[in-house]
């Protein structure tokens, strides 16, 4: 007869500070508080409980911004993660910061392939070994240089190239271990839902990875997906659910004998508060309200932005701020910079911040009409639309753009209502991420575009240019008015 243990694995990812409750359909929705009662409530009721996130616990709210990940530590702390891997927003705030942050955390952060590029130092452990009721489990923390782009902004840190290194660093890992007789292995990656997938076809079974819990695309799933015996999950995004596995494992042949998964719901209804948590986000709450109250503008009406992959109403706005006030030709802003899905009416500072809460540099370069349909082409490549996390870029006004997937072509390019002149040299707008990552957006570098004219910068906050034009500009609106229509195959 084999030896089987019971085990109980929670686990959140993308995060990004959302600490309160929302209230929906008059019932209180998501929130730590919330979060913290459920984790707490099954802790207390089974024997062997973990509970990871898989990564970007950072950037989202105003207060995780007003005090730059110290607050997010402090309430991540109460929540008890037993173990955390790195995203790509974990150092948004420079890498400096994030090791400083590191020491302020009560649990263990692992990530195996954050390394000095000069002598190839890990940052970070690789792996932790937690043991329950006996059972040694091993997690292992990946990230890849494709989610790390931030990190171009600092020369000296690097990471794997794809996921076949990171396939190799598992498998390093997982001989190096195997040896202390390891009974279950988790995989807890920062790289988006497909690049999982394409991670577990890569995996020795000899490695003995039991399961993949993942991040950074925001993906909800109802079921997890199995790919080389290996089931891979997500938690979609925020406090509003969190993932749950109930495992039985057969501690003779380390491995999983039966399990379930599901999304569970956090809600007033099924999940007790804690008051603990709530107190500690009501200190730091009152002190950006008052710093963030301020009535900044009134639209005249709510404006959306519920796809990053598509036109949007908030993406027109802030794109055609920034053309204006920065006097480019073409403004590319990218989708992910805006967070919410919705603002307005009334729009605060805190509103504006939250929603747009990356306050990059604005750089002017110079393309030919050529360049940037080579660019806006790349844009729509057929991963974007295939469920892969790619950057996607919001059209300021002039440029319209139609585009065919099944043929891959343009059925209309045109700039102020005319085809696009191929030769004609153009002003183009992007924000300093999006410069610093051309080549990876774009599939340009920025010598190419050089030999057009040498770049500048224009602005040195992108957030200011937006909040000085709303502030002027009351009753504002933005209508979704066909700049990019896709004909998807």
């Amino acid at each position: 007869m084999k030896n089987t243990k019971k085990l109980t694995l929670l686990h959140s990812n993308d995060m990004h500070g959302d600490f309160l409750t929302e209230n929906v359909d008059s019932a209180l929705v998501g929130g730590v508080s919330l979060l913290s009662g459920y984790i707490n409530k099954v802790r207390n009721e089974e024997e062997n409980v973990i509970y990871a996130i898989a990564g970007d616990m950072f950037r989202g709210s105003i207060i995780d911004s007003e005090f730059q990940g110290l607050s997010t530590i402090q309430i991540m702390n109460m929540l008890a993660p037993d173990v955390v891997t790195l995203g790509n927003h974990e150092v948004d705030y420079g890498v400096a910061h994030l090791l400083f942050i590191e020491k302020c955390a009560d649990f263990p952060i692992v990530n195996a392939n954050l390394h000095v590029q000069t002598n190839h130092a890990r940052l970070f452990e690789p792996c932790v070994v937690l043991e329950r009721d006996g059972m040694k489990i091993l997690f292992i923390g990946i990230l890849t240089e494709a989610v790390l782009a931030q990190c171009k902004t600092d020369g000296l840190i690097g990471t794997v190239v794809d996921v076949e290194d990171a396939a190799e660093e598992v498998g390093r890992i997982c001989n190096t271990y195997n040896a202390t007789d390891i009974d279950f292995t988790v995989l807890l990656t920062h790289i988006g839902f497909e690049e999982d997938k394409k991670l577990a076809e890569l995996l020795d079974p000899a490695w003995g990875v039991d399961v993949i819990i993942g991040g950074h695309s925001h993906t909800f799933l109802e079921e997890p997906a199995v790919v080389n015996g290996i089931p891979i999950v997500q938690a979609g995004t925020g406090t509003d659910q969190i993932g749950r596995f109930d495992i039985v494992v057969d501690t003779d042949n380390n491995c999983i004998d039966s399990f379930t998964w599901k999304p569970i719901p956090i809600s007033a209804d099924t999940c007790p508060r804690d008051p603990s948590i709530e107190e500690v986000i009501s200190t730091y709450k009152s002190r950006t309200d008052a710093k963030y109250g301020q009535i900044i503008t009134k639209f005249t009406r709510e404006l959306t932005h519920p796809d990053r992959y598509r036109e949007t109403e908030l993406g027109n706005l802030f794109s055609d701020v920034l053309k204006e006030a920065l006097g480019v030709d073409i403004f590319l802003l990218g989708s992910g910079s805006i967070r919410n899905e919705k603002l307005g009416p009334v729009v605060t500072k805190g509103d504006l911040c939250e929603c747009f809460p990356y306050d990059d540099a604005a750089h002017m370069v110079y393309a030919t009409g050529a360049q940037i349909k080579h660019m806006i082409k790349h844009m729509l490549r057929d991963e974007v639309f295939v469920g892969e996390h790619c950057e996607f870029y919001q059209l300021s006004r002039g440029l319209e753009v139609e585009y065919d997937q099944k043929s891959h072509s343009f059925v209309r390019f045109d700039f102020e209502g005319a085809p696009i002149d191929e030769d004609r040299v153009f002003t183009v707008g992007l924000q300093h991420f999006h410069y610093l990552n051309i080549k990876d957006s774009f599939d340009i570098t920025l010598e190419e575009l050089k030999k057009n004219h040498n770049d500048r910068v224009v602005s040195t906050s992108c957030t200011q240019v937006i909040e000085e034009s709303l502030l002027v500009g009351q009753h504002q609106n933005a209508k979704g008015e066909g700049r990019l229509i896709l004909h998807l195959a």
